[in-house]
């Protein structure tokens, strides 16, 4: 599932190639996603200038003067500019043609993202409202996440995950960032020291941003004919590693389940 940094890759891929330029199309060829693409998209578009690409959270806005397109990638889409000269493959769901000929395409093979439409300010909208600081800035600090985590039972883990505490820090990032700040996913949020908490806020930053710059390497991906994004390869420490040796300490890295989503950790390192 493509979580903030691969987003925030994506946000910057297509900008260059589709901000001041205005809409002249709209090829709808499957409205069926999480929820419909809206009748009304072409319209709202038609020679609309993109004044800006945004991210909130896992969310992609494209910000016009008439409103927003909200677009989440859900766990398989991506979005990647392309031409005329290039045939639509089968779950290509969605065009949006610009004047200078280039064609930013939603590609969504499992259909669980989505296309949405909004006049109104993008932040007030129900998807949006509701989610927590953006983990990248100021407003994402120890005294906010000590604050978030007083008296939960919940597991850290858990707690780093909801979008409503801090959106878009998925599962890769979670396990990632609690490993780089020595705490046990299982660990109680309430129950972690302040100073503990702003070591886990660094990490949480530190991760992502680590991840976006690697990110930038693969920019050139999104205009290359095969339309394959091809997000960033991972430098990871325990995702995905359970039973190898921790980078740390050489001890063996365990996985477990929680909120069902898999948790890996060094049982030594993370306490």
């Amino acid at each position: 599932m493509p979580e903030l940094p691969e987003v925030e890759t994506t946000r910057r891929g297509i900008l260059p190639h589709i901000k001041n330029h205005s809409v002249k199309q709209v090829v709808v060829r499957n409205r069926q996603l999480r929820w419909p693409i809206p009748a009304s998209l072409a319209k709202q578009l038609e020679n609309e200038k993109i004044l800006d690409v945004e991210r909130r959270g896992k969310y992609l806005l494209l910000i016009t003067a008439r409103g927003s397109i909200i677009i989440h990638l859900g766990m398989s889409g991506s979005l990647r500019i392309t031409d005329s000269k290039t045939p639509a493959e089968k779950h290509d769901h969605l065009d949006i043609v610009f004047s200078n000929g280039n064609i930013l395409r939603y590609r969504d093979p499992r259909k669980f993202g989505c296309v949405l439409w909004t006049g109104k300010d993008p932040g007030q909208h129900k998807l949006l409202k509701k989610l927590g600081p953006e983990p990248l800035s100021d407003d994402f600090n120890a005294d906010y996440f000590v604050h978030a985590c007083a008296g939960r039972k919940q597991a850290i883990k858990q707690l780093v995950m909801n979008s409503q505490i801090v959106p878009g820090v998925g599962n890769i990032y979670a396990n990632e960032a609690l490993f780089m700040a020595g705490i046990h996913p299982k660990r109680a949020a309430g129950k972690i020291s302040a100073a503990r908490l702003d070591k886990l806020v660094q990490a949480i930053k530190q991760v992502l941003a680590r991840a976006i710059t690697q990110g930038g390497t693969t920019l050139r991906d999104f205009t290359q004919a095969e339309g394959q994004p091809g997000y960033f390869a991972q430098e990871l420490q325990v995702y995905g590693r359970a039973g190898q040796a921790c980078p740390n300490c050489q001890q063996t890295i365990r996985q477990t389940v929680l909120g069902q989503r898999s948790a890996f950790y060094c049982a030594h390192c993370q306490k």
